[in-house]
């Protein structure tokens, strides 16, 4: 079935060609179609283009279809083009004629766009969630952690004391900021283009308004043309906050992964959380860290991806766009993967308070050594000058006793700030509104 079809056949290569992989990746947006679909048909009855009787009986059977794609049955079969087509078959089957009428004043433009956007909502509420959940393990570890020191290094040299609690802490940090990307792309998703149609709007008076509430968006994507020209716009800004919270996963599984290393020994990793080698009995391989590492690495590929099909199209809707689907749609599942599995390990892991018993690491106390000449009057490149002396002819004696008491230091986390700036960018995100709407459709 096409609801584009009249009264010729096409070519079946050049059908399998265009539908591609969208009967697969449609299934993504399968109870965000019938949503979708939910509130239009509302919105028809309120302008007198269904009659209440009508309403009742489609609403009665899209709720029917909403709970066959909650358990995982619903299917697009093999004839249908796509999902749009296999919620008006099935009404058709169930209802008659009554079921082609859900489709007035409304393209299958808009209608995936919406679908897109109903979607995109509800994952990026789900990364929120995980991005949380790991960000709270790792204050939880920074607190723990908190008075073990570690080596700081620049230029992977060893550099200046740090701690566990400064890099448990950074890395929760980080996360703080990349979630104000995350909820930027949200208020940039959360807004409605049911009603643009093909893109130049209806000749029915459509009621935009309302659809808008009903489907819980903070507002509309007002100009029709715009709307259409939101596709693909909005997955490469969610791909881009995608990216960043991937860069910090990136780098958090690189350094476990160093950190681990037994040329390190700075941290320990649970046996469960390991894998052996098939030949060295010894071998147990931060495989996990390393799988979100390339995950992560390739997540942040996924920007450039989605724009470069997009980048070149004049405004109005090109086929071009079915093929962000297949890069966009199951990014979102890998993305929260490997937030989970940071967080599990990471609640799991436990560090070597005993680093610094190694006189390795003596000379990274030599700016703890100078800074305290300079306290004392001696100017300080004459103390850096001493200091460096004193390291070279094997004079110096590490004082491992540090002090730091600014914010953000080794003795002064900060990390009470930290959740509050998270706290405060989850609030913003508003989900309330969109949950209530949906459970309101839904009856």
């Amino acid at each position: 079935m096409k609801l584009w079809e009249k009264d010729f056949e096409i070519n079946h290569e050049i059908e399998q060609f265009t539908v591609g992989r969208d009967r697969e990746m449609d299934l993504y947006l399968a109870r965000y179609d019938v949503l979708g679909s939910m509130a239009h048909i509302t919105m028809l009855e309120s302008i007198g283009l269904l009659t209440a009787d009508e309403l009742r009986q489609l609403l009665a059977a899209l709720r029917d279809i909403y709970a066959l794609c909650l358990k995982g049955e619903f299917v697009i079969e093999d004839d249908v083009e796509d999902v749009h087509s296999q919620v008006e078959l099935m009404l058709t089957r169930r209802l008659g004629d009554m079921g082609k009428k859900i489709h007035s004043g409304r393209s299958r433009n808009d209608q995936v766009l919406v679908d897109l956007k109903l979607f995109t909502r509800q994952q990026i509420k789900d990364i929120a969630e995980e991005v949380k959940t790991l960000f709270d393990e790792l204050i939880a570890k920074s607190e723990q952690y908190k008075e073990v020191l570690m080596p700081g290094y620049t230029h992977l040299q060893v550099a200046m004391p740090s701690s566990f609690g400064l890099w448990f802490g950074a890395y929760a940090e980080s996360l703080a900021d990349d979630m104000l990307f995350l909820q930027a792309a949200y208020r940039m998703t959360n807004r409605n283009p049911l009603g643009s149609a093909a893109g130049y709007g209806s000749s029915f008076p459509l009621n935009r308004s309302m659809t808008t509430q009903l489907l819980g968006f903070d507002s509309m994507d007002y100009n029709v043309v715009y709307a259409q020209m939101g596709r693909g716009k909005m997955e490469r800004n969610v791909a881009f906050a995608m990216a960043t919270i991937a860069g910090t996963l990136a780098k958090l599984a690189f350094d476990a992964c160093l950190f681990n290393s037994q040329n390190f020994s700075f941290v320990h990793l649970p046996k469960e959380c390991t894998t052996g080698s098939s030949i060295m009995p010894h071998k147990k391989n931060p495989d996990v860290f390393e799988l979100i590492r390339a995950k992560s690495n390739k997540l942040q590929a996924l920007p450039q991806q989605v724009m470069l099909i997009m980048n070149n199209l004049p405004c109005g809707y090109f086929r071009d766009l079915q093929i962000i689907k297949e890069v966009f749609l199951p990014a979102f599942d890998e993305l929260k993967d490997c937030l989970r599995m940071a967080a599990y390990i990471i609640h799991r892991m436990s560090v070597n308070e005993k680093i610094l018993d190694n006189p390795l690491y003596d000379p990274m106390f030599s700016v703890e050594e100078v800074n305290r000449l300079a306290a004392a009057g001696m100017p300080f490149r004459d103390a850096y000058k001493k200091v460096g002396l004193d390291i070279e002819a094997g004079r110096f004696v590490a004082d491992k006793h540090i002090h730091h008491t600014h914010e953000g230091s080794i003795g002064n986390l900060c990390n009470d700030r930290i959740v509050a700036l998270m706290e405060q960018t989850l609030e913003g995100f508003c989900f309330q509104r969109m949950t209530e709407a949906e459970k309101a459709l839904l009856g």
